[in-house]
């Protein structure tokens, strides 16, 4: 009987680790880039992408992902510009919360209000004045954000960005990159919403040690 109950436990031990295994060309691809000097991992996004909002606030992927990250590790959210008419207007207002280190504020009311405003097809009354409102509603000061907004280190921070998502050839977000050396490919992932989760995570930190 001990027998028995080992065999299964081996069984079910093996698929469990032949599930988890990482192979190139299903759960990631792997890029004709320099590696980057220190491990970390990039998520680019849109605030106007319904599947970046879904993996902020519905899977919380994210979230699950820095919880997990061995020290040292950098978890780096760009918005890219290709998608929606304010995207670069959003991409500086995202370099502006990343300097002032208010990301986790006004993430969700720029989600809600660049969404909206696409499925109502209104362009005009989303500008960088509404971006502006948003802020000051999260607490940011108007010193902060006229300040901040063309400041140096939000230049940079928007051509960090914009130079990024080019050297990754990014298409289409959400799309995940780990050490500027692979990229998920959610098409190898699990089709069920649990086990699409977890491999997403899984695969994100384990590809830190490839």
């Amino acid at each position: 009987m001990k027998k028995l109950i080992f065999t299964i436990f081996s069984f079910f031990l093996a698929i469990n680790l032949q599930a988890t295994d990482l192979t190139e060309g299903k759960q990631y691809i792997r890029l004709d880039t320099v590696r980057s000097l220190q491990p970390e991992i990039i998520e680019f996004f849109s605030f106007y992408c319904p599947h970046c909002r879904s993996f902020e606030e519905e899977y919380k992927i994210p979230q699950k992902i820095k919880e997990k990250l061995p020290e040292g590790t950098k978890f780096k959210q760009y918005h890219v510009n290709f998608l929606g008419l304010q995207s670069e207007n959003l991409t500086r207002a995202w370099a502006l919360a990343m300097a002032l280190g208010v990301e986790e504020k006004v993430k969700p009311a720029l989600f809600d209000v660049a969404q909206k405003a696409a499925m109502k097809g209104d362009t005009n009354s989303f500008s960088m004045e509404n971006i502006r409102t948003i802020f000051l509603q999260q607490g940011i000061t108007a010193e902060q954000f006229d300040g901040g907004i063309n400041s140096f280190a939000v230049n940079s921070l928007v051509n960090k960005q914009i130079k990024a998502a080019e050297q990754m050839k990014v298409r289409g977000v959400p799309d995940f990159y780990i050490n500027g050396k692979y990229r998920i490919n959610p098409e190898g992932l699990s089709r069920t919403r649990d086990g699409f989760i977890r491999d997403y995570i899984e695969t994100t930190i384990k590809l830190l040690d490839k």
